[in-house]
């Protein structure tokens, strides 16, 4: 099953609690009753606990108080289509439609840089995209350029001894950049469709790990035209509206153009992704929906909010 054939059973499954926070307890609040005035106030509060954050949940009340008052919604099962129609339509044409998750260089190699904070389980993220790389058909070289943590470089060695897919990788304390032109230069000899770049976790306040992030930018951009092609911002969903603000923090300072929203399946507040698109002009491209190296989807707006809903 590959990276871009997205499955909603498994986006259901991930957003689990989730849809029991949002759509289980929307239903109970709206299902078989008339909308009122306080009950819209009530859909408000239950949006911003599942992290819909709070201008998209006003956004959202707004417009379907000012369709209750207009007489064209009664029915709370008329308040719960009208939440997944505008919740849906926050996205533009571009995010719905289809289109590959991870862009695709015109040459070989597409180099994927991945970058994020400590503890956000940025390595697996990147073994869950290998591996989904790799079912889909397409050759991958990863490279182990966090020479940061004792532990990365000896944690990405075993993903790629179980999955089967080729790793460069220097000593602990090794220069990442030297890491990332090794990785290069063998990504280019063997013909690789992606190179998929680790990264040591890091704080925008950490300016000697962000003058060394622009360091491996610049290493690989002398390498190969164009990369990175893609720098994908992991984020754990868990952490809520700090996601949110890691995100602002990091997109100026690594030129980020995707984010991959890890565990979802581990909160109730999955309305995060609403946030983000609402504060960020940076598309949600991958999320993560369980532990395995399987489990990662590409975000399909429709998709995920249907999952949000689910009973």
């Amino acid at each position: 099953m590959g990276l871009f054939r997205s499955a909603l059973d498994a986006i259901k499954k991930g957003l689990q609690k989730t849809a029991e926070a949002i759509g289980g307890q929307l239903r109970s609040l709206l299902l078989g009753r008339t909308l009122s005035e306080e009950l819209i106030d009530q859909i408000e509060s239950r949006l911003i606990a599942a992290d819909v954050g709070v201008k998209a949940a006003r956004e959202l009340v707004d417009g379907l108080r000012k369709e209750f008052r207009s007489g064209t919604l009664s029915r709370g099962e008329d308040a719960l289509e009208y939440l997944k129609k505008s919740l849906k339509a926050r996205w533009p044409s571009m995010e719905t439609s289809g289109a590959r998750a991870i862009a695709v260089a015109p040459q070989k190699p597409t180099v994927v840089l991945v970058v994020g904070v400590n503890g956000v389980g940025k390595t697996t993220s990147v073994a869950k995209i290998a591996r989904s790389l790799k079912d889909e058909g397409r050759t991958v070289l990863l490279a182990a350029a966090d020479t940061f943590r004792a532990g990365a470089v000896a944690q990405l060695t075993v993903w790629s001894e179980r999955l089967g897919i080729e790793i460069v990788k220097g000593k602990a304390g090794a220069d990442p950049a030297a890491v990332a032109f090794d990785a290069a230069d063998a990504a280019i000899a063997r013909g690789v469709d992606v190179l998929l770049v680790d990264t040591a976790g890091r704080l925008h306040t950490q300016d000697n790990l962000m003058r060394e992030l622009t360091k491996i930018r610049n290493v690989l951009a002398k390498k190969i035209p164009g990369a990175p092609h893609e720098v994908l911002l992991v984020l754990d969903a868990t952490s809520g509206q700090n996601a949110v603000q890691q995100a602002k923090f990091f997109g100026a300072a690594a030129g980020v153009t995707g984010i991959f929203l890890a565990k979802l399946d581990g909160t109730a507040r999955g309305g995060i992704v609403v946030a983000i698109r609402e504060e960020l002009n940076v598309p949600v491209k991958l999320i993560g929906v369980g532990e395995r190296p399987e489990d990662v989807q590409p975000f399909d707006p429709d998709r995920f909010v249907e999952a949000m809903f689910s009973e």
